[in-house]
């Protein structure tokens, strides 16, 4: 395995075909701390030749996402690097090459099945109860032989031989792991238009990007062998082999692996919700991990980097549990300084129509005001629309079933009370309308506290659950919450 005293260069390459899955981001995380741990390099790199899932929009997502995760890596797309290119679809010339290679020294072989016979190959070993997958055929094949083939036209794949033996690498998570080799029959490298497979790609983009540290997800802990045999094709020695860790399964609540069924999986949906990029990598990083610094489970990216070592990575699959996750997200919110918290409120006010783009600054300045209000109730950021919507619209809609809980001749009473309490006001402060308000509803009124001011929170916030009253009215100034109280009158009546 690769020299303990190289430096660490460590690679994440996601192939997305859609928006990068907490799994790959999980995997990025740890790719990225061990890198900063050890003062190695993060290499970047996309898995993208099959072109007909991984698309230009979801490789410019998957690097947004790395982005605004602060997952900052050392080479890779936007940021170039002395091994590049980056991207796999620009080195298919690259596996070309070694693949001819391949077949000039032996190890690899054109086949001329066509995918149905393959298949048939493949049943017909299923049925003899022989090891699984492809037969063998075309290994031997005199050179009439191929002429025969060539002459129908055939456009042949190129096979790798996998050589004899056993395959046993010592997995950095896991220990030590063998496979027998007669169990992994020939594989394919090239496909016949001339395009490279994973396994030809991942091994040839490792060497010569000189990774030293295969740091990924335990699905792909299977192909490891095939992927440890084309680099000793390649020439590469056991002591220049890079060091393997394979990441244990992310499972739902329900212990099957994490899909879209278990809810929002993905980083793109987290980040829509409202999660912040912190918090996400803080609880990702729980996932296998832990901080070992007593019970102590939140901390930032700096502090995971300090103490990280694949050697605390747990073996055993680990449970996505999205209350926890909403626990961090909130703890993060509430460490956030209250100006940063407005700025990252702002996108969720005018994606839902209720501030422009840009705000102007009366509006900014009622969101800074209404920041403190909401800064303890949080959980995700896009919570706020239903929070502090009210405040910026010009006419509320009131909910029905908060008009249907307080309608009737008690709100009437406490309506006109209200308006007339607060028409009187010289100053409109939170304390002035509180004392105000105390003293015509709970004082003149005779109501207790709890039902004196039901009417009023609805005929301003159109819900029953809102912001604090007082400081609402505030913020709506003397004219907007008049006229909400008037219309709230005859609504609520």
């Amino acid at each position: 395995m690769t020299d303990s005293t190289s430096k660490v260069r460590v690679r994440f390459a996601p192939s997305p075909s859609g928006d990068l899955h907490v799994g790959n981001i999980r995997t990025a995380l740890y790719d990225w701390a061990y890198a900063r741990h050890t003062g190695g390099t993060f290499v970047f790199r996309i898995e993208d030749t099959d072109s007909a899932r991984v698309t230009p929009e979801y490789i410019a997502a998957a690097v947004e996402s790395m982005r605004w995760l602060g997952l900052d890596w050392d080479e890779g797309p936007e940021v170039g690097g002395d091994h590049g290119p980056y991207q796999q679809s620009e080195r298919i010339d690259l596996y070309r090459e070694w693949a001819q290679r391949f077949i000039d020294n032996g190890h690899a072989y054109h086949c001329y099945e066509s995918p149905a016979e393959a298949e048939e190959r493949v049943a017909r070993q299923k049925a003899a109860k022989a090891p699984p997958g492809y037969d063998g055929h075309s290994r031997n094949l005199t050179p009439e032989q191929r002429a025969a083939y060539e002459a129908e036209g055939r456009k042949p794949v190129v096979r790798f031989r996998m050589p004899e033996g056993t395959t046993t690498l010592h997995d950095l998570i896991r220990g030590e792991v063998s496979f027998d080799n007669a169990l992994i029959p020939d594989f394919v490298l090239m496909r016949a238009d001339g395009s490279p497979l994973y396994t030809l790609a991942v091994a040839v983009d490792d060497v010569l990007m000189k990774i030293t540290h295969v740091v990924r997800g335990e699905d792909l802990l299977s192909s490891t062998p095939r992927q440890i045999a084309v680099y000793r094709a390649m020439g590469v020695t056991d002591e220049q082999t890079p060091s393997f860790a394979h990441l244990p399964f992310v499972m739902g609540q329900d212990n099957s692996k994490l899909s879209k069924r278990h809810g929002a999986v993905t980083i793109g949906q987290f980040r829509a919700d409202g999660y912040l990029p912190e918090a996400m990598c803080n609880y990702l990083a729980l996932l296998g991990w832990s901080l070992g610094d007593g019970d102590r489970e939140e901390f930032d990216l700096q502090e995971m980097a300090a103490a990280f070592t694949l050697e605390r990575v747990n073996s055993s699959p680990a449970r996505f549990d999205p209350k926890k996750l909403d626990a961090i997200n909130g703890t993060w919110i509430r460490r956030l300084d209250p100006k940063d918290l407005a700025n990252r409120i702002v996108p969720f006010l005018v994606g839902a129509g209720l501030l422009a783009d840009p705000p102007s600054a009366t509006d900014l300045e009622t969101l800074a005001a209404a920041v403190p209000l909401v800064q303890e109730r949080m959980i995700t950021l896009g919570e706020v629309v239903d929070m502090v919507g009210f405040l910026f619209i010009s006419e509320v809609t009131i909910d029905p079933d908060a008009a249907a809980a307080v309608r009737g001749p008690d709100a009437e009473a406490v309506l006109k009370a209200g308006i007339g309490a607060l028409e009187a006001l010289a100053g409109f402060s939170a304390t002035d309308i509180e004392a105000a308000l105390r003293a015509a509803l709970i004082e003149g009124l005779g109501l207790k506290p709890k039902n004196a001011f039901g009417a009023l929170r609805v005929a301003v916030t159109g819900r029953r659950i809102s912001l604090p009253l007082f400081e609402s009215m505030e913020l709506l100034g003397r004219d907007a919450t008049l006229a909400r109280l008037r219309a709230g009158l005859a609504a609520l009546s």
